[in-house]
């Protein structure tokens, strides 16, 4: 399994938009998205989470992201693998 990496664009030195990228597999692109608060939840065609957009990049709840990672049976992350969101 892959480990989860975040990617941030900045914009005039500002977080505009994030997303984390979960365990993929070759071939997989996101055949349903859902909406899980101030997440944008993608998924596999198989029902898999394979990414999670943030609508609000400075203000993503920890708790909410960690929820999803557990039901997609993926390891928790810290306030620092999420660092980056407030970084500028």
């Amino acid at each position: 399994m892959r480990t989860p990496y975040l990617e941030v664009t900045y914009r005039q030195g500002k977080p505009f938009a994030a997303y984390l990228y979960l365990d993929r597999r070759p071939g997989d692109r996101a055949a349903t998205t859902k909406r899980d608060g101030d997440l944008v939840i993608d998924y596999a065609p198989d029902g898999r989470p394979i990414g999670i957009e943030f609508m609000q990049v400075a203000a993503v709840d920890l708790s909410a992201v960690n929820r999803v990672l557990e039901r997609a049976h993926e390891t928790s992350l810290s306030a620092n693998d999420l660092s980056p969101l407030s970084a500028a």
